[in-house]
């Protein structure tokens, strides 16, 4: 079986070696610049990693994987827009290295690109591969919408905060486990356990993100740290935070998210004042672990020799492990 570091290998030499030979050029060449400048690739390395439990020729699903990429990067680059953000990886964002309307014809392209790529699967797999990567599509969607509009709320639960991570980010890891098991002929019940593994860890790995916004080492982290709590985002943290604070707190945390006019290192550090004071840290922390503990259930359920889950057990562990 291969690791994840091999695997990672095999992805980005096989997205490197993809050709883009249609015309217009310019709309091609910031797909390509877009899938060149990094990432985790977490999304196709699950997907090899899940197809790997069951048979030991991942390289022949690379290209299914790697639509999986495509589309993932298809998102960021539409995010992008929408944030209006400067920088993606350490380099321009494709709306400031072209302009908003080539951002948008070629994120429309990646996103057709994707499912181009994915339909190259066996054909007897096409419609249970495209109808889970269709739904998919459609509840990341869903996710994005309830995201921007909580940005006008300031009532937003926990409850809504969870299910609007879990399509966001959650059901697109879960979609790569699953993908990867159905590719490989696992039994059904195998690849609904892989499905909810896939959406427990992508909870997890959000709300690790919320925590690392604020308590991170940016050297680390890749970013300053606070940008959440600058934009008044309704992360775990805030939420929680305003649930739980008393009449004092609520009103310094309310001064600080309607504030227009502030000092940016002094808003984190109030903000993070009272995250430490109602115990949001270890509260987020403990949720994080409850996640982490139901996907390696979800795991343990799946049919396969413990042995052969040993390389998706790790790189789970290692996705949990970035660095405070």
């Amino acid at each position: 079986m291969l690791t994840s570091t091999e695997l990672l290998g095999r992805v980005n030499g096989f997205l490197a070696g993809l050709s883009y030979d249609r015309k217009p050029e310019s709309i091609y060449a910031p797909i390509k610049y877009v899938l060149s400048i990094g990432g985790k690739r977490i999304r196709p390395v699950l997907m090899l990693l899940a197809y790997n439990l069951y048979k030991d020729n991942p390289e022949s699903i690379l290209m299914q994987a790697c639509a999986l990429e495509t589309y993932h990067n298809y998102t960021l680059l539409h995010d992008d827009l929408m944030d209006n953000a400067d920088v993606r990886r350490g380099k321009p964002t494709v709306h400031r290295k072209w302009d908003a309307n080539t951002a948008i014809l070629s994120g429309d392209s990646m996103l057709v690109l994707a499912y181009q790529r994915m339909a190259q699967c066996d054909p007897a797999k096409l419609k249970p591969v495209l109808d889970l990567f269709t739904e998919t599509a459609l509840e990341i969607g869903e996710g994005q919408q309830y995201d921007m509009d909580f940005e006008r709320r300031t009532d937003v639960t926990e409850a809504e905060y969870i299910e609007m991570i879990r399509l966001k980010t959650s059901v697109l890891l879960a979609c790569a486990t699953k993908m990867g098991a159905i590719l490989a002929d696992a039994p059904e019940a195998d690849a609904d356990a892989l499905y909810k593994f896939g959406e427990q860890i992508g909870l997890a790995f959000q709300l690790q993100d919320d925590l690392l916004d604020v308590y991170g080492d940016p050297a680390v982290f890749g970013k300053a740290i606070g940008g959440d709590i600058v934009s008044n985002k309704k992360t775990y943290m805030l939420i929680n935070a305003c649930q739980r604070a008393d009449g004092e707190q609520r009103a310094e945390l309310m001064r600080w998210i309607t504030a227009t006019d502030f000092d940016r290192s002094e808003k984190v550090a109030a903000v993070t004042r009272i995250y430490d004071q109602l115990g949001i840290r270890s509260l987020c922390e403990e949720r994080i672990n409850g996640y982490f503990s139901r996907a390696n259930e979800c795991l343990s359920a799946v049919g396969v020799a413990e042995g052969r889950k040993e390389q998706l057990r790790a790189y789970a562990r290692e996705m949990m492990h970035r660095k405070l």
